[in-house]
């Protein structure tokens, strides 16, 4: 068994020797002596401390050396409250800084909030005009028009149409960005609002070459959601689905109840699916997994950020299964509402 050596207050003082020649107790020539002959004992397997080895060849008084120790060790204390203080002041300074810098960025976010707000309201005076003149034009409210003519207004329709969503979606970015992301809870029929998603996804996916096919069981009562914002979630879920399927592929939507108190919606594709590592990724407004400047897949970036916010709007959570080339899954909880159980 390994002796433990006693601790000493001179074995928490560093360089004693330079400190007892400063304060003229000892000579340099003595603290050599010492020091040889500190070495020596240690030699002959006894260890000894300068200390010790001075008051040993009597070059040094036993009192000299405890006043030289305190000494250092109030040093050494003063030193180390010193320190601390200097390191309480700089973590104090660094928490303000971060603090200061949490606040600019939440200003920042509020700015950003707001400045999409206001520009989104500010485009949708100018486009429900041009809506308006395409829609009496498309008519021949205005006079007639060829073929050819009616093509290109039909276009421009598509185009304002996709604008005209673009915006909503803005809109509804700045109130989720904002904390003011309303839910109004009403019994809600899935099976209607599923078949209304399809139904106004069956074109896109038709001209994609996709398959839209539906799984509602008959059991599946009315749930408690804001009946306008789970048929966005729907709509962008399927349009996701569509857009990032290959022709030949499939996106299913299924509605099943689960237990006693809960509606499981999910959609599930056969796309390119997602990588393991960028799960997190895809729910951040304005991201997009293929960032090129020549991607092959539109959008803003918007869509699953506002999927996840009213979904959990709705104290629920959006849960993702996915395989790269295989195809995803997105997949959420609803509560049954209470009179239908």
């Amino acid at each position: 068994m390994v002796e433990q050596q006693r601790l000493t207050p001179e074995m928490l003082v560093p360089r004693m020797g330079e400190y007892l020649i400063q304060k003229g107790l000892i000579s340099a020539e003595s603290l050599q002596n010492a020091l040889n002959y500190q070495q020596e004992e240690i030699a002959k397997g006894n260890s000894i401390l300068l200390g010790q080895a001075l008051l040993d060849l009597k070059l040094l008084e036993r009192a000299d050396l405890d006043q030289a120790v305190t000494e250092q060790i109030i040093q050494l204390r003063s030193a180390l409250q010193a320190a601390n203080r200097t390191l309480e002041r700089r973590v104090e300074e660094r928490t303000a800084e971060l603090q200061k810098a949490l606040e600019r960025v939440s200003e920042l976010s509020q700015l950003k909030a707001n400045f999409v707000s206001n520009i989104s309201h500010e485009l949708r005076t100018p486009l429900t005009h041009i809506k308006g003149y395409v829609e009496l034009l498309v008519t021949e409210s205005l006079g007639s028009i060829t073929d050819e003519q009616r093509h290109a207004l039909q276009v421009s329709q598509q185009s304002t149409g996709r604008l005209e969503a673009l915006i909503e979606d803005l809109i509804l970015f700045s109130l989720a960005s904002r904390g003011e992301l309303s839910v109004m809870h009403e019994n809600v029929d899935l099976r209607r609002l599923v078949n209304l998603s399809i139904k106004a996804y069956a074109s896109k996916a038709e001209e994609r070459g996709v398959s839209l096919n539906v799984i509602i069981d008959e059991n599946v009562p009315p749930v408690q959601a804001d009946p306008q914002k789970i048929a966005w979630v729907l709509n962008q879920l399927l349009d996701n689905g569509i857009k990032f399927t290959p022709s030949g592929g499939r996106v299913v939507v299924n509605v099943k109840r689960e237990g006693e108190n809960l509606v499981i919606v999910s959609v599930t594709d056969t796309g390119i699916g997602i990588p393991a590592n960028r799960f997190n990724d895809i729910f951040e407004p304005f991201h997009q997994l293929d960032g090129s400047s020549t991607r092959r897949y539109g959008g803003t970036g918007l869509g699953l950020s506002l999927v996840r916010q009213i979904v959990e709007a709705h104290g629920s959570m959006i849960e993702v299964q996915s395989v790269e080339g295989r195809g995803s899954t997105f997949k959420f909880p609803l509560l049954v509402a209470m009179d239908a159980n």
